[in-house]
């Protein structure tokens, strides 16, 4: 009788990467599933009636509901991956020169590539609706329109010191996001600087900034060291093992959904969001092995997986402006402020209207968020790359 052999934990200096991994497979399928889990959630929400509203809701309805209910678990898997791709990459690379200033720029262009021309079709799509007009770009901080307010977005300051823009609520997320961005190489060096008085300065600011922060912020930071510790894990078991870790996963993230309070990313759901975000990890830790090159199963996920994780952040960051778009729309066009959980012609509207959201955010990160790459490398020439010095002829002086 054959005995399961425990798991092998080894400790390894990179993280490994390709799309040979499953581990790179699963992630980016994640990446696509989660963002369209968020948005999903978010339509319902704004176009559907609340299921503690709904009298005698239809069995349909309570799975479909259920289903779209799991965006603070699909944000809790960004900041998981986000750990683990950011942070895994910047220890992969602290050795090598200007790997600091690398890594900022890579993280800025990252974002503004991306939330800038948001911002932008944000305002377009408020003056469209009647929403915003002109006397409503100004420069308060109370104003969702204002300038001062996009500015601020930009740095991570939403939620913190001024409102989201434009009212794009899941913006809050990205707050967190920049801040572990900061974070993070301040604490790498701390912990790796030959310098004392350099170390001091990195303690000192991290000592400030955990002060300043809101204390959530600083929580769920953890969650995302859990995605750069990871990075570093590789966990060797049989197949048996991981399907006993997903069933695990996907227990927890049910039972959690079904009796917590999993709308706010605050102190009172740090330990459960924890204890999910550690055994989704060790499962995808136990996935870090090359498929076999006979596999057709890979590539076809890999390039479903890639599709979507590419315009991921783009379908995030605007699905909501995309949202109240398509509500005007509807409401001019047929007058229904409310879709009907009774009328099956009503969810075909629902789904319409997400393949929407789908297409618009594909199409905005073709415009944009496609060139990051390309930006990222004209900086890189322009800030990194010191121009190559013109030999001097020798001079000769006759005497």
């Amino acid at each position: 009788m054959a005995i399961n052999k425990m798991p092998r934990i080894t400790f390894q200096a990179h993280s490994q990467a390709g799309d040979d991994c499953w581990h790179s497979v699963v992630i980016s399928l994640l990446r696509g599933l989660a963002a369209i889990e968020v948005a999903a959630a978010h339509l319902r929400a704004d176009v559907y009636p609340g299921m503690r509203t709904v009298v005698d809701p239809s069995i349909w309805f309570k799975g479909f509901t259920f289903a779209t209910g799991f965006a603070h678990h699909a944000v809790l898997v960004f900041f998981v991956i986000s750990g683990w791709l950011v942070g895994g990459s910047l220890l992969d690379k602290i050795r090598q020169p200007n790997a600091i200033a690398s890594y900022a720029i890579d993280r800025v262009t990252r974002l503004w590539t991306v939330l800038m021309p948001t911002f932008v079709l944000t305002l377009l799509f408020g003056f469209a609706t009647g929403i915003v007009d002109a006397q409503d770009v100004d420069f308060h901080l109370a104003n969702d329109y204002s300038a001062v307010v996009f500015g601020a977005n930009l740095v991570g300051l939403q939620t913190i010191a001024v409102p989201a823009f434009g009212g794009n609520f899941p913006l809050w997320s990205l707050a967190n996001e920049t801040w572990y961005y900061i974070l993070f190489p301040l604490l790498v060096v701390l912990l790796r600087a030959p310098g004392r008085a350099l170390r001091v300065a990195c303690g000192a600011t991290l000592l400030v900034l955990a002060a300043l922060l809101p204390v959530a912020i600083v929580g769920y930071f953890v969650i995302w060291l859990l995605g750069v510790a990871f990075s570093r894990i590789r966990i060797e078991c049989g197949t048996g093992q991981r399907t006993g870790w997903l069933i695990l996963v996907a227990a927890l993230w049910a039972y959690y959904r079904l009796t917590g309070d999993m709308n706010a990313f605050t102190l009172a759901n740090l330990l459960p969001d924890l204890g999910c975000s550690l055994v989704f990890l060790v499962l995808l830790s136990s996935l870090q092995f090359k498929a076999a090159a006979t596999s057709r199963l890979r590539p076809r996920l890999t390039r479903i997986g890639s599709f979507f994780a590419e315009f991921s952040f783009s379908l995030y960051v605007l699905h909501v402006p995309l949202i109240g778009l398509l509500q005007h729309w509807t409401l001019k066009r047929w007058g229904l402020r409310e879709l009907s959980p009774h009328e099956p012609l009503h969810f075909a509207l629902y789904l319409a209207m997400l393949a929407t959201l789908l297409v618009g955010a594909y199409l905005s990160y073709r415009l944009f968020e496609s060139h990051t790459y390309q930006i990222r490398r004209l900086l890189k020439r322009m800030l990194l790359q010191r121009p190559a010095r013109t030999p001097v002829a020798p001079t000769f002086r006759a005497d």
